[in-house]
């Protein structure tokens, strides 16, 4: 089948055939986003039912996000390659697979391994499902599906704290996992039906294991590191050898990709100071929101007494904005540029953590919470939609899969470390996360350190990204075809 990006024109937004490819896009990559939060709300009751420690419940989340993050490039160039639908429908059927593994855990050990696996699936269909809708799409409405994409996306993930706590609280944390089964058959149906195939006919022919392997390493190296930091001390063996295994091997990674013929991570891309920028400003931004995210629903529930269920209807309010906001968020920064949206959302995003901090014993919902949580949804409203569709717009449509692979990884990986490194700098020391005098100054330093992060990434917005009505992004030079990905 032809590729979408070799016809003349593609899909219009609002059409019944652009509809069905939304439905697969979205609920695919919403399994991915919703697991990154359902299992947070979960936390307490799994490390009760599987005495886990407070390192064991930071690695059930970042099993999953340590291969996500690993993984998520080579999945974008093996869309690439091979058929982005094709690798796409892959993915959910891995991803429900291993979830299936997650719910039937017998034991942490179990749980961890299966995460890992869980991760490798969505590193498969996560950077699938933008890059079918850049090429399935008409040029002139492909912000506008990414804003819609964006916005259902984040309902999905926001969805999360509200269906993990309602599924732990009438039934047991193993249903958080096995939810995602017939979810997964739905994607797969529908997409083997009305997504169309598309792939780049330039794509290199080999695989880049030693890219693969480095980054891994590298990641692992870190996040094994900085999580055992807090119990055993920064002059531990252990400790020492993984930071130093980590940052060898992700020097490695940046000097194996410069030379690879096909390298996993084309360096060429960066030349662009558009992709450059948008992809630092998703460092900085999503290491704030996955600390936020790790760290706010066990506050709720430990510190602040809510249960399960109410801990999850408190994020509500961002499902409502971003549903009514995202896409408008997209078509406003396609026509006045994305430096006001991703300044102002930022800013915005960084009050709201602000005053989430103050979540202490006996903090009234109404007041506190609701405030805090409904500045969030408005500030990421604002500020998702035009991040994703600059990231895209700033290279070559060729390279759509690889391009969604690295601002994917770089956002998992910047979530990876700061669960990892969070609770190191608030002080967590030998506490436990899962008792609240431990986790109450932990918490309330941990959203401080995160709202300083989103005020960064306003800071950077603003000096880098373009600004001039109606302009788009400049490309990146297209990359030899020795170093496509």
């Amino acid at each position: 089948m032809s590729s979408p990006d070799d016809r003349a024109g593609g899909l219009r937004y609002g059409t019944p055939p652009a509809r069905w490819v939304l439905l697969a896009t979205v609920l695919g990559s919403a399994l991915a986003f919703i697991d990154g939060t359902v299992v947070n709300i979960a936390l307490p009751h799994l490390g009760a039912s599987l005495h886990a420690d407070a390192a064991q419940l930071q690695w059930t989340v970042n099993a999953y996000t340590l291969s996500l993050t690993a993984l998520i490039l080579l999945g974008g160039a093996l869309g690439d390659r091979f058929g982005r639908r094709r690798v796409f429908v892959l993915g959910v059927a891995w991803f429900a697979a291993a979830s299936l593994l997650c719910g039937l855990a017998p034991s942490i050990e179990a749980l961890l391994a299966a995460r890992a696996l869980q991760g490798a699936g969505g590193a498969l269909l996560t950077p699938g499902s933008l890059a079918i809708l850049e090429a399935s799409f008409e040029r002139q409405d492909r912000a506008r599906a990414i804003g819609a994409w964006s916005g259902l996306g984040g309902i999905a993930g926001a969805l999360g704290p509200f269906l993990g706590g309602w599924l732990v609280q009438v039934a047991s944390w193993r249903w958080v996992f096995l939810i995602n089964l017939p979810v997964a058959a739905l994607v797969i149906a529908v997409a083997l039906r009305h997504v169309p195939e598309s792939r780049n006919p330039a794509a290199p022919r080999g695989t880049d294991l030693s890219g693969v392997l480095t980054a891994a390493v590298g990641l692992g190296g870190l996040t094994y590191g900085f999580t055992a930091w807090s119990a055993s001390g920064p002059g531990a063996p252990a400790v020492v050898t993984s930071l130093v295994l980590g940052a060898t091997s992700l020097a490695a990674f940046v000097w194996l990709e410069r030379r690879s013929p096909a390298p996993m991570l084309p360096l060429e891309l960066f030349r662009s100071r558009t992709f450059t920028a948008a992809n630092a400003i998703t460092f900085v931004v999503y290491a704030a929101l996955g600390g936020m995210l790790f760290l706010v629903v066990l506050a709720l529930q430990v510190v602040a007494g809510f249960p399960p269920l109410l801990s999850g209807v408190s994020l509500l309010p961002i499902t409502l904005l971003m549903l009514l906001l995202s896409a408008r968020g997209g078509a406003l920064a396609q026509r006045i540029g994305p430096r006001l949206p991703m300044t102002v959302g930022p800013a915005v995003c960084a009050l709201a953590l602000a005053l989430l901090s103050r979540i202490g014993p006996g903090v009234s919902y109404l007041w506190s919470v609701l405030p805090s949580v409904a500045l969030l949804g408005l500030g990421l409203s604002a500020t998702v939609a035009p991040l994703t569709a600059t990231v895209l717009g700033a290279v070559d449509d060729r390279h759509a899969g690889i391009a969604s692979g690295v601002n994917n990884a770089v956002a998992r990986a910047a979530s990876l470390l700061a669960v990892a490194v969070l609770p190191l700098v608030a002080g967590l020391g030998r506490g436990r996360l899962t008792d609240p005098a431990t986790l109450a100054p932990v918490y309330r330093s941990a959203m401080l350190v995160c709202a300083g992060l989103l005020l960064a990434g306003a800071g950077l917005a603003f000096a880098t990204m373009p600004g001039r009505k109606g302009r788009r992004p400049a490309p990146a030079p297209a990359p030899p075809r020795r170093s496509g990905a």
